[in-house]
């Protein structure tokens, strides 16, 4: 868990969001509070359950961003589901408790890089000596045999003779030397890989036929002739996998999961009843809200890792509610959200800033993209305040999807000087992009906009 204060994580998000303090502040003590509830003595801990985050606020405005970025913050388990792809138990859909199982999911990536990371240097010396191996590899392959095949045995090699075996340690030393250098990047060799065949979907259900038969049936392997650069990265995934105790991971992840996991669930206010209604879609969106309720509230999932329990599990829902309100849930599910953030719309110096502070900023994005082809990108500030113009304009006059709105107009902008950058011999260039570019480029989609107002 991270020991950053709020403060401190609030000045983390704003690195890459701009604006949106109340939402920042809410999840920032939140978060503090999962650090505060370890320190806790044992029998008290239990009681302490996260307090949810319900953010309320058009499209574009930033909350799938903040709680993407508080996961990263604390390489905690995270799942983005969106409440739309679920339906109540009897229709087709997904099942709800698959949120936690894509959560388990997450949780077993997340702890098993980080065991990788921890063997990586064995696995590395490993490598090398697999990958010299197979360079120095003289005696022709014994054909495999299918009863060999059937047991997982490997076909036994002849035994080289004495020389044999001094000459071929001399070569050893000699392609590990060439090896470690780099000269035998592009070398051939023969590496055994598992098979992989795609998987058929069985419609409402969330687990392929490979999760369903277990490992009753042996994994096939083939053979196949790689690089050596590329035979590395399949060997040390291998050798990683066998240094890893799987059973530590799956075990540490559940706990992770269950201690740690945020489960960020998107566009709530589609499963919101309108006004009320009791009759026709109003009872599937009523029935998908009960079914999320014992998840939210505290149940326990089985898994096939082992059961999982989600009573700590810290849940932000997020929705636009244009057409209904936060009212039209269900009460139970309403009082599992305590802590309710309203997400202001962007002003035109949001839009201006969205384009050039945070961290990864579109202008940034672009001026590296286009830096390849050795376009040189240079925006004047008039330029800038006119393109966050714009995006106020289109949001206001037409559908308001946010910053979203500011990727559409550069696009749109850079769309000429994009298409005729590169080619082999093409000089560097340097492009200024002033207002009168910009007003040139967008004068057409600005002229279908205001003309939209008057259409009824």
């Amino acid at each position: 868990m991270t020991e950053l204060t709020p403060r401190e994580i609030v000045r983390e998000l704003d690195r890459f969001i701009i604006g949106q303090d109340d939402a920042k502040r809410a999840v920032a003590v939140a978060l503090r509070n999962r650090y505060r509830r370890a320190q806790l003595p044992e029998d008290i801990r239990e009681e302490v359950t996260p307090k949810n985050i319900l953010m309320i606020g058009p499209t574009g405005v930033g909350k799938t961003e903040i709680a993407r970025r508080l996961a990263k913050l604390v390489d905690a388990p995270f799942v983005k589901v969106e409440a739309t792809k679920f339906t109540e138990v009897g229709y087709v859909g997904r099942d709800v408790e698959s949120i936690i199982r894509d959560l388990v999911e997450a949780s077993i990536r997340l702890v098993k890089g980080q065991h990788a990371e921890r063997v990586r240097i064995r696995a590395q010396a490993n490598v090398e000596d697999r990958l010299v191996e197979l360079l120095t590899q003289t005696a022709k392959r014994k054909p495999a045999n299918p009863i060999d095949i059937l047991l997982g045995n490997k076909p036994r090699q002849p035994e080289p003779s004495p020389e044999e075996k001094s000459a071929l340690a001399v070569r050893q030393g000699d392609v590990r030397e060439r090896l470690r250098r780099g000269e035998l990047e592009h070398e051939l060799v023969e590496v055994e890989v598992e098979e992989r065949t795609p998987q058929p979907e069985i419609p409402g259900m969330d687990m392929n036929m490979n999760d369903v038969l277990g490992n009753i049936l042996p994994k096939k392997t083939k053979l196949r002739k790689v690089e050596v650069r590329e035979a590395r990265k399949i060997i040390q995934a291998e050798e990683e996998q066998n240094l890893i105790d799987m059973d530590q991971v799956y075990t540490e992840a559940i706990e992770r999961a269950e201690q740690h996991g945020i489960v960020f669930l998107d566009e709530i206010d589609k499963v919101a009843g309108r006004g009320g209604g009791h009759s026709g879609p109003d009872v599937s969106r009523e029935g998908v809200q009960r079914d999320i309720l014992p998840i939210v509230e505290g149940s326990t999932v089985n898994t096939k890792y082992g059961p999982v329990k989600t009573d700590h599990v810290l849940f932000i829902a997020a929705g636009a509610f244009h057409v209904s309100k936060v009212s039209d849930l269900i009460p139970e599910l309403q009082g599992r959200f305590p802590v309710r953030v309203d997400l202001k719309p962007l002003t035109v110096e949001d839009y201006k800033r969205i384009l050039t502070q945070p961290e990864n900023a579109l202008i940034r994005q672009y001026q590296l993209l286009l830096g390849v082809d050795g376009v040189s990108l240079e925006f004047g500030e008039d330029a800038l305040s006119l393109i966050a113009e714009y995006a106020w304009q289109a949001n206001e006059s037409s559908e308001n999807i946010g910053a979203r709105r500011l990727h559409t107009l550069m696009e749109r902008i850079l769309s000429d000087i994009a298409f005729n950058a590169g080619g082999g011999d093409a000089p560097e260039i340097s492009v200024q992009v002033n207002a009168e570019y910009v007003k040139a480029q967008l004068s057409g989609d600005m002229h279908r906009m205001d003309v939209k107002k008057y259409i009824l």
